[in-house]
């Protein structure tokens, strides 16, 4: 037995009892402190958090809203259609990440598996299409053309298709009204992607991963109108996926109409009538190079003159934008961006760039003006001019002598504004300009709306190019280097160019004035610019931005937002020298001027036509066809690329378009019955409360009923003169 006191243990067993009490104390302290922390302070964060773990969002896609014609005519519109689409997240989670589900679904498809697959991969820049350009984590479209048997057999047989799924879905259609396809016009759509959802995220239109998006055409300029906004309802669910309770819904809303200003009636007729020049200029041969005309390319613009509104634009060659819809097959791309295709995609009317030729000297005659040559003095219209040792010829080497400028628009006469153009030059400074040189030709070019977009409501506009000294002086520091390498003197002709190019690229030569007077070199303008220069001649002065939307109404018709016509500039000309133009290009179509041949017959004294034809000579190519035209209710431009001469390749096919518009026969008869569009359109299609939408029909353009027969009359009705049709250059 110890003899150690009891007394002595007892200061050390308090101790550390305690120490034992102070720590048990300090963790409950602690332990509170964070259960205070978890559950009374940040309480409803942890709750809300974990509630979210447990909620499933079911998203219903609004339905997009149709594009209509200015009658209500559905150029665009929706589609109840079986779409079977595949989960990509269900499918990775699978062993052989879902190619035995997809095998079988192409059995039931009757597809091939490769291209299911294809279907349901995402897109880099490594994959071609087929691909899945939109968000992995949203159902992939394998097709929308189900039949209702495949849909069932594939609903049935769930368990042989985990992450399928085959539901009835509204599938955007591009109906092509009385065949009017209106591709580039219309645009397509295609997949939100993760980086537009990003971009989007904070704005007043989020995008949803099971968005559509349009990606060109009115689709992409009116996309946020038309999309609408889609219904999320969220349910609360338990670990095995039982809904519990609804915790929130958020009613989805339809997306709005977009009214435009298109006739598809019209439409029909410019697409039909641009095709069919293009494949009769194809039989004809140039007699510059020994070959038929490629026609490789075309467009034409129909515009309403007092206000810019488009009734018609259609470009060659085009495509089916239906072809887009569940996802573009491999063919349909490569056809679609093919260069042996010409690149169907590209809007030639907004996107397509040439030399203009003479339909040009409605500005050069402007600048004269401007310069101080009064519009009606008499200037040399000789065969041909020279500067130097270099001859610039008439065609044909034709003059016609002391002439009006109204007369050198009548005639075409290159002469008269070679000398004008050339002149200026010399006032200016030549090639020491003056720091006050006016350069009256490239400014009034410019204050026509050439070198700039128009502003037209469709995307991708290009601004075509003025090559004034501005111009000159960035493009030579863009290319000295490489023009210095590749230049040789006394080498070929490319060699000889880049030679010069390289020690004086930059300077603005009296050649270069000469021809920018007639529309050549490097000038370089859009259909839809023409249109519009030569419209705001018909109208007083007034350059609108051409505008194809007209209205965007809600689904149920109550609430109509007028896109109003705007204007971006004036012409830089008084109303005398608008007058003195108009009058100079209405003798065009009448005896002896460049399009008289084509418009035997016409109605002059009550429906005043006016013209200016121009055939544009491209370095390598064959020419390119420009027809300029103007009534008091429209303006029509059309142009073909390597397809001759104005008049002679677009002249009959605008003759036939304004026919149609205006019911005339070959004689010059007029038939409102069968006219299409006598007078611009003007009320707005009528909307139901139930989403209806009264839309007259529309029957296919029928050619046989409006064609102008060419070679029946010619030079202000006279009889055809024996032998072949006159060929003009203009």
């Amino acid at each position: 037995m110890s003899n150690i006191p009891e007394t002595g243990r007892t200061p050390r067993v308090q101790v550390r009892l305690v120490v034992i009490q102070v720590l048990v104390f300090s963790l409950l302290l602690t332990l509170g402190g964070r259960l205070w922390y978890l559950q009374i302070r940040n309480g409803k964060e942890y709750t809300d958090e974990a509630r979210s773990n447990h909620v499933q969002r079911v998203v219903q896609p609004a339905v997009r809203g149709s594009i209509l014609d200015a009658r209500g005519v559905p150029l665009a519109d929706n589609e109840t259609r079986l779409v079977v689409s595949a989960s990509r997240t269900d499918l990775m989670k699978m062993k052989d990440d879902g190619k035995a589900v997809l095998t079988r679904l192409a059995g039931v498809l009757g597809m091939k598996p490769k291209d299911v697959m294809d279907k349901v991969r995402l897109c880099d820049s490594q994959t071609p299409q087929p691909c899945w350009n939109g968000s992995p984590y949203q159902p992939i479209p394998v097709t929308n053309k189900a039949t209702t048997q495949q849909a069932l057999r594939i609903r049935e047989s769930s368990e042989d298709f985990p992450g399928i799924t085959a539901e009835p879905t509204a599938v955007r259609r591009y109906p092509a009204p009385g065949k009017a396809r209106t591709s580039q016009v219309l645009g397509y759509l295609s997949p939100v992607t993760d980086e537009e959802i990003q971009k989007a995220k904070d704005t007043d239109s989020p995008h949803l991963r099971s968005d559509q998006v349009g990606r060109s055409g009115l689709e992409r300029t009116y996309d946020k109108q038309l999309r609408g906004k889609a219904g999320v309802t969220s349910y609360e669910v338990d670990k095995l996926g039982r809904v519990m309770d609804q915790t929130e819904s958020d009613p989805g809303v339809p997306g709005s109409h977009v009214v435009t200003s298109i006739d598809a009636r019209v439409q029909a007729v410019a697409e039909f009538e641009l095709h069919a020049a293009m494949e009769t200029v194809r039989k004809e041969t140039d007699k510059i190079t020994g070959r038929p005309y490629e026609a490789d390319a075309g467009a034409v613009v129909v515009m309403e003159s007092k206000t810019g509104r488009v009734v018609a634009m259609a470009s060659q060659p085009d495509y089916d934008p239906n072809a887009w819809i569940g996802g573009i097959s491999a063919k349909d791309y490569t056809r679609l961006t093919d260069k042996n295709s010409n690149y169907p995609l590209l809007n030639r009317a907004i996107q397509g760039q040439a030399p203009a030729g003479s339909v040009f000297k409605v500005v050069s005659a402007s600048a004269a003006v401007r310069a101080g040559y009064p519009f009606n003095d008499r200037y040399n219209c000789s065969s041909s001019y020279s500067m130097g040792n270099r001859s610039f010829a008439n065609f044909e080497s034709k003059g016609h002598g002391p002439i009006t400028l109204g007369d050198a628009l009548k005639f075409s006469c290159n002469t008269v504004f070679y000398r004008l153009g050339h002149q200026e030059w010399q006032r200016d400074g030549g090639m020491k300009p003056k720091k006050d040189a006016h350069d009256w030709f490239y400014r009034t070019a410019r204050d026509f709306g050439f070198g700039s977009e128009t502003g037209v409501d469709l995307p991708n506009e290009v601004t075509g190019r003025i090559p004034d000294r501005q111009w000159k002086q960035s493009f030579w520091e863009a290319n000295k280097d490489s023009w210095c390498k590749q230049g040789k003197k006394g080498g070929t002709y490319v060699e000889q160019i880049a030679y010069e190019s390289c020690l004086e690229g930059n300077q603005l030569k009296a050649f270069d004035s000469i021809n920018f007077a007639i529309g050549q070199g490097d000038v370089l303008i859009t259909p839809v610019q023409l249109a519009t220069a030569y419209a705001a001649i018909s109208n007083g002065g007034t350059l609108y931005n051409p505008t194809i939307g007209k209205a965007v109404i809600s689904p149920d018709g109550k609430r109509i937002q007028e896109i109003k016509p705007k204007a971006h500039g004036r012409l830089p000309v008084d109303a005398q020298t608008i007058r003195d133009l108009d009058k100079g290009l209405r003798s065009v179509v009448e005896p002896g001027g460049t399009a008289a041949w084509r418009f035997g017959g016409w109605p002059q004294d009550k429906i005043p036509m006016r013209a200016k034809t121009g055939t544009a000579q491209v370095y390598g190519k064959q020419t390119t066809s420009w027809f300029a035209t103007y009534t008091d209710d429209y303006t029509i431009v059309m142009t073909i690329s390597q397809g001759g001469t104005g008049s002679g390749a677009s002249g009959p096919a605008v003759r036939n378009i304004y026919d149609a518009l205006y019911g005339l026969d070959d004689e010059g008869n007029q038939d409102l019955k069968r006219a299409l569009l006598p007078k611009p359109q003007q009320a707005l299609p009528k909307i139901q409360a139930d989403g209806t939408i009264e839309a007259p029909e529309i029957k296919p353009y029928d050619p046989a009923s409006q064609l102008v027969d060419p070679n029946k009359k010619r030079e202000g009705g006279q009889e055809p003169l024996a032998g072949p049709p006159p060929v003009w250059r203009d």
